[in-house]
């Protein structure tokens, strides 16, 4: 399997080396603006090939990169302490416009991990013309990955044990579905010692994590790689996987036009089925709020 990277900052570093530990690509491909980044990573990683899977790694143009099976767009600004996801929009919808008219004709699936990861997911799929099923935004996945450790931490049980999910916005409008959560076919709210007092913060551990890590060391990054590395073999080995995912909604809960998370059956054509997982009122009405503010960042640029 071919795979692109386009940026190789602090993130698109993690999900190279993070990639090439999954197996997954027989064929690496790095680009960055700055040329000698991307071949300084290359040289790099090719000398840690005695321990990786065999695979090759060079720096691409990216012209080079549409014969892949999948690209991962990775580039752009990082947010500051200070800046929420969508504080970056208008710098990175620049970029990713710019990459998305490159990579016309492109007939793989392409992975959009830069933020705000909702609004240029939107924006790569009019940028590219490529159908909205193969341009899949990274979304809450992290969030539900943090979700999961969190509860794995309070509850002393391995995180993958447990069954809960972020939606909506990758960002300070997520909701959390604390009424389908499960442990073993058990509702969390019925778990033994569980209270629903803890939710409130627990949610918000999980949404300013990235605020919390981008204080102490400028920014997210190996957790993400992770993510996008496992994103992208359960695509490339067409897994069909459950997993919440950033996609440019077409009739799920009524919405049209705006890209956001639900869980989705992802496989080797991509998006395959978007799910509408059950939801209370209030998650409902609070994911649909999270719509409405990734609907009207998007709209502040057009």
């Amino acid at each position: 399997m071919k795979v692109g990277i386009i940026g190789m900052g602090w993130v698109g570093s993690s999900i190279a080396i993070s990639t090439l530990h999954s197996g997954i690509a027989t064929e690496l491909l790095l680009n960055d603006l700055r040329p000698g980044l991307a071949e300084g990573e290359a040289m790099d990683l090719v000398h840690g090939a005695a321990f990786l899977r065999s695979s090759r790694v060079r720096a691409a143009a990216i012209e080079e990169m549409k014969s892949a099976d999948a690209i991962v767009f990775s580039a752009g600004k990082n947010g500051g302490p200070n800046e929420s996801r969508l504080d970056l929009l208008r710098d990175n919808a620049a970029i990713t416009r710019a990459v998305g008219q490159s990579l016309r004709g492109f007939e793989g699936i392409l992975v959009v991990v830069t933020n705000p990861v909702d609004v240029l997911t939107a924006i790569m799929v009019e940028s590219t013309g490529l159908p909205p099923s193969r341009v899949i935004g990274t979304g809450t996945m992290l969030d539900t990955a943090r979700l999961r450790q969190v509860l794995g931490r309070e509850l002393e049980l391995e995180p993958r044990a447990i069954h809960a999910q972020v939606v909506g916005e990758h960002g300070d409008s997520e909701v959390v579905l604390w009424s389908g959560s499960r442990i073993g076919g058990v509702a969390l709210r019925q778990w033994q010692g569980w209270s629903p007092e803890k939710e409130s913060s627990i949610a918000t551990e999980v949404r300013t994590a990235a605020y919390e890590i981008i204080q102490r060391k400028g920014a997210t990054n190996h957790a993400i790689g992770l993510v996008t590395a496992a994103l992208l073999r359960w695509i490339l080995q067409g897994e069909r996987r459950v997993l919440t995912i950033s996609l440019v909604q077409n009739g799920a809960f009524g919405l049209s036009d705006v890209a956001l998370s639900l869980p989705t059956v992802v496989g080797r054509e991509g998006a395959i089925q978007v799910l509408e997982p059950d939801m209370s009122s209030d998650e409902k009405s609070a994911f649909l709020r999270s719509a409405g503010v990734v609907r009207r960042a998007k709209a502040e640029l057009d």
